[in-house]
């Protein structure tokens, strides 16, 4: 079974990209992310006609996550239980459903946008939301996983120069502390570094040739339970599709499973 996750930055964009992709890479489940179109306007018929179903929790504006699926979709969940919102509005970021043997979530976390922000407080409050929201997923029997756009490096090899990000979000102690303790639910990164890349970077800027110049960020994760990452047999960033015109920002991140899909 192979399942994946992609901050497309606008499906609408993105379509015929997305399409050709979930065809050659032969994906049977994708988390996807910045789907920035409203749920009534979702390319449902054109995925439908590729093999796929499709949960949606989207508004529009610049958020909007989904679940596409080639072997089925039940038990959808939109939002986030426990969602603190942002200026009163609980923006579209999670959504969860079981996808034939395994469940997963696909999240879009906050940015955060500067320290001392209030965004970036309420980025601390939303991973406090989610690592309560997936706890008894987390610690049951079946494989499961929190996948996405989660705007926060791990680690310091997980950007391309930690100089740069000096001050910055997505590098500092009490984000890698809510990873830490999303972590401490049951979950682990399934997807190891180095992969076949010294960096296996997810993200590049469009802006000052952020791409050619492998001026990259890690922050698209997999973090699975413990019968997920057993059934782990492989694990890739496909850069290749971060390439050439009309690509997204971000690559998508690929795990294959050894698991039965009957089940």
């Amino acid at each position: 079974m192979r399942i994946a996750t992609w901050n497309v930055n606008s499906i609408t964009a993105r379509l015929p990209r997305l399409l050709a992709w979930l065809e050659s890479s032969g994906t049977d489940v994708l988390c996807l992310q910045e789907a920035k179109v409203a749920e009534a306007q979702f390319p449902f018929d054109e995925l439908r006609e590729a093999g796929y179903e499709a949960a949606v929790h989207a508004t529009g504006r610049w958020n909007g996550v989904a679940v596409l699926s080639r072997v089925g979709i039940e038990d959808v969940v939109k939002g986030l239980p426990g969602d603190p919102g942002y200026e009163g509005v609980q923006e579209p970021r999670a959504i969860s459903a079981t996808c034939g043997p395994a469940r997963v979530w696909s999240v879009y976390v906050p940015n955060g946008r500067e320290v001392e922000h209030p965004h970036y407080t309420y980025k601390l409050q939303w991973f406090e939301a989610l690592r309560a929201a997936v706890e008894s997923d987390a610690s049951g029997s079946r494989p499961f996983a929190v996948m996405g756009d989660y705007n926060v490096a791990p680690a310091d090899d997980d950007v391309y120069d930690r100089a740069a990000f000096e001050g910055a979000t997505h590098v500092t102690p009490a984000e890698r502390a809510a990873l830490a303790s999303l972590r401490g639910a049951g979950l682990s990164d399934v997807v190891p570094r180095p992969l076949k890349y010294d960096h296996p970077f997810t993200y590049w800027d469009y802006r000052q040739l952020g791409f050619p110049k492998n001026r990259g960020m890690r922050i698209d994760l997999v973090y699975g339970n413990e019968p997920f990452a057993k059934a782990v047999t492989d694990s890739y960033v496909d850069r290749e599709e971060r390439k050439g015109k009309g690509a997204s920002d971000h690559a998508p991140v690929v795990v294959d499973l050894d698991v039965d899909l009957d089940v």
